[in-house]
């Protein structure tokens, strides 16, 4: 007697891969990704708007943006400025070192603004001992003085400043 025969294996089905899919623009439907619009948004079937179509737009009004953002900004500052600076004699100062000298800005521009200065010791042959300060909002045609501490210079001598607008 011979023994049963085993049946062979049915192979098991192979899953089918769904398709890729993404969101409708409209209503979040799921559609192809060749696709933008679902059946219901877009019932007559009418073509998408081609990707470079879509992303020119977006460079165009980044770009109008920031060339806008511009013109403002230069208008903005427009008539700051110059500033005529000076530095007065270098005093005594504190216990640990560091001296005193009086500044003295005017805003010779037709709008009010600030200024960086740049202040430095004219023996210094490298001007390696720089202060940078700025001076607060000068309305046009004013004068601003205050004191301001330095850890260079010698007592008696003037330093030298320069100062810019924006």
């Amino acid at each position: 007697m011979t023994a049963p025969a085993t049946p062979a294996p049915t192979p098991a089905p192979t899953p089918i891969k769904p398709a890729a899919t993404h969101a409708c623009a409209r209503c979040g439907a799921q559609v192809p990704l060749d696709v933008g619009l679902c059946e219901s948004c877009n019932p007559l079937g009418l073509r998408d708007s081609a990707s470079s179509q879509v992303h020119g737009t977006v460079i165009l009004a980044v770009g109008l943006a920031i060339a806008t953002m511009a013109v403002l900004a230069r208008l903005a500052v427009t008539g700051i400025g110059p500033f005529a600076a000076t530095a007065g004699v270098v005093r005594a100062g504190d216990a640990d070192g560091t001296y005193s000298v009086t500044l003295t800005v005017t805003n010779q521009g037709r709008t009010a603004g600030s200024a960086t200065c740049r202040i430095n010791d004219p023996q210094d042959p490298g001007l390696v001992q720089t202060l940078v300060v700025y001076t607060p909002r000068i309305e046009p045609g004013a004068t601003a003085t205050w004191d301001q501490a330095v850890t260079f210079g010698k007592p008696d001598r003037a330093l030298a400043i320069t100062c810019q607008g924006p």
